[in-house]
């Protein structure tokens, strides 16, 4: 059926002089109408020929016209059409002549409406032309469906065997769109169960690293109490093995809740050559004799502004995805540059603004159309079974979180090039701990800890004590909040995750009883920003940390209460 376009419904208005033109177009458009206003006769024409349902004229528009491709056009009308004209009168003493009556009969279907008028006038006698007009488009409809139904029949009605094959293809047809649909049934639910599958395995991996960082959080700070006491050179050396072996874990954690995407990126400038020799190191075990990967850092080069875990897992995922690509051995190349991005990829084209990190390979290549697809969630090219489709998604999504981006090059028989354009950094750190903050004495300074995990909880104690704090404990939120009832402390510190009451509902208590309180909640997890919506202004400690760390966020929020 064919269905009247835009075009085709709306009004057009032709009132030259005067407001007369935008106040005709605001009455039709409270009625609920499009109007458009032309500026002279041969655009009204123009634009009924293109395609509308009523034109609106005032009569001092027709007069002097040429209205000859008008009425060639109305001549020209098709059976179903009859263009309604409304014309609006100007008063006169005299009734209009001859020449008058005929230049209004020859438009046709018209509707005079004499001026001045009501807007109660002319939207009724709108809505009625364009309820004609919309008549008139269903009997269009109605007659080029007999059309094609007639001719539909004619050809059935050639010969009996057309009809048979004809009725044979449209079976066949239907058949084929079943079995597809059912196809792409099955394959959403693949989906759905892989991604139901990936979103269990999330949430299973993001609390074995949260209950791992309570692990390392109290093996890393036993270690680090030994460093602060012990003089033993053997007993000392041992001590520095498991805190290194602590911040390994750390990073496997991080890792960990990257992919359960429980984590906010910790951006910061990140030296692009040590970050390439970071993933040679990881690479290299993984790649074997049959690969070359080498790397290349043009001048003025520095760092990029990312996550360093995700930034190593991510170059890591490209080195194993082109590897993948080889299976008999290739060429891989990470290189880093300052080149100009393409126009329109980032906000700001600037060269130097952003650094092009490139991971290419000398493999098969790949299509255009599954170029193009490769950055969706759950899309791979490879077997069922070996690839989940999210390592290309979440590199591009890393990089779109670090304020860049990331795309693919690839053309077949020539390899493949993955670029992240990051924004470059020079390299220094810019962090806001400063040395006298760090150095700021907390003797005597009244600390309650909260902590549902005896062993974290004791650690962290042991921990505030070794910078003079008196500490006090609870076991978990309901028992810090009996000893907040109690007194004030001076800082409150408290874990987020917890059984009964959590950190974000005890912080908001104790807030409500001690009007900025200085509150740090410390978290296994990693996304900062939420438990900031749940909890309000306070400061985030991340698990595991090391006691100077510790220091630092007491510090902290001490320094930002104060300055609120």
């Amino acid at each position: 059926m064919h269905r009247p376009d835009a075009a085709e419904q709306r009004v057009l208005v032709l009132a030259p002089r005067g407001r007369d033109a935008e106040v005709t177009a605001g009455v039709v458009a409270r009625h609920g109408a499009r109007c458009d206003i032309v500026a002279d006769f041969p655009a009204l024409a123009a634009g009924i020929v293109a395609g509308a349902a009523t034109a609106i004229v005032t009569d001092e528009a027709l007069h002097g016209a040429d209205l000859a491709p008008l009425h060639a056009w109305l001549a020209a009308q098709e059976p179903w059409s009859d263009f309604p004209f409304i014309v609006l009168l100007g008063r006169r003493i005299e009734p209009a002549g001859p020449p008058s009556t005929a230049m209004f009969a020859s438009l046709g279907n018209v509707i005079l409406l004499e001026r001045p008028l009501s807007a109660a006038t002319l939207g009724s006698a709108t809505g009625a032309a364009l309820r004609a007009r919309h008549r008139q488009y269903q009997a269009r409809a109605v007659l080029a469906d007999r059309e094609q139904v007639s001719q539909e029949l004619a050809v059935l009605n050639a010969t009996l065997e057309s009809r048979v094959a004809e009725r044979t293809r449209a079976l066949a047809q239907a058949n084929d769109r079943l079995t597809a649909e059912v196809i792409e049934r099955e394959k959403a639910q693949q989906a759905m169960l892989q991604y139901q599958k990936m979103d269990s395995l999330g949430r299973l991996t993001g609390g074995v690293a949260h209950d791992f960082n309570n692990l390392l959080n109290v093996v890393q700070g036993s270690m680090e109490l030994i460093l602060a006491t012990s003089t033993d050179a053997a007993v000392r050396r041992r001590a520095e093995t498991a805190k290194a072996a602590c911040e390994r874990g750390a990073r496997l954690t991080a890792q960990l809740l990257a992919f359960a995407r429980n984590q906010t990126l910790n951006l910061r400038p990140l030296p692009v050559a040590a970050l390439f020799d970071s993933v040679l190191q990881m690479a290299r075990p993984l790649l074997g004799d049959a690969f070359e990967i080498v790397t290349g850092v043009a001048p003025r080069v520095a760092a990029v502004l990312a996550d360093l875990s995700q930034m190593e897992m991510a170059l890591l995922n490209l080195v194993i995805n082109a590897r993948d690509a080889m299976p008999g051995g290739g060429r891989i190349v990470l290189h880093a540059s300052l080149p100009r991005p393409p126009a329109g990829l980032l906000p700001d084209s600037e060269p130097g603004a952003y650094v092009r990190i490139a991971v290419s390979d000398n493999g098969p290549g790949m299509s255009a159309d599954i170029a193009a697809r490769v950055f969706e969630p759950f899309f791979t090219t490879k077997a069922v079974g070996k690839g989940t489709g999210l390592g290309l998604s979440q590199v591009y999504g890393m990089a779109r979180q670090s304020g860049g981006i990331a795309r693919l090059e690839s053309t077949p028989g020539q390899g493949t090039t993955v670029e992240m354009w990051l924004p470059a950094s020079d390299g220094r750190e810019t962090g806001e701990t400063d040395a006298a903050e760090q150095g700021t004495p907390l003797d005597g300074l009244e600390v309650l800890v909260v902590e549902d995990d005896d062993f974290v909880r004791t650690c962290m104690a042991d921990a505030l004590a070794t910078l003079g704090c008196q500490v006090a404990q609870a076991a978990d939120g309901a028992a810090g909040l009996d000893a907040l009832a109690g007194r004030r402390p001076g800082v409150l510190v408290t874990d987020y995750l917890m059984p009964g009451i959590t950190g974000a509902e005890l912080a908001r208590k104790a807030r409500e009883r001690f009007a900025g309180l200085p509150i740090v909640v410390v978290t296994g997890y990693a996304d900062m920003d939420a438990i900031r919506h749940a909890v309000g202004d306070v400061e985030i400690l991340r698990k595991p940390f090391l006691i100077a760390e510790l220091g630092a966020a007491v510090r902290k929020a001490l320094r930002t209460v104060t300055a609120a």
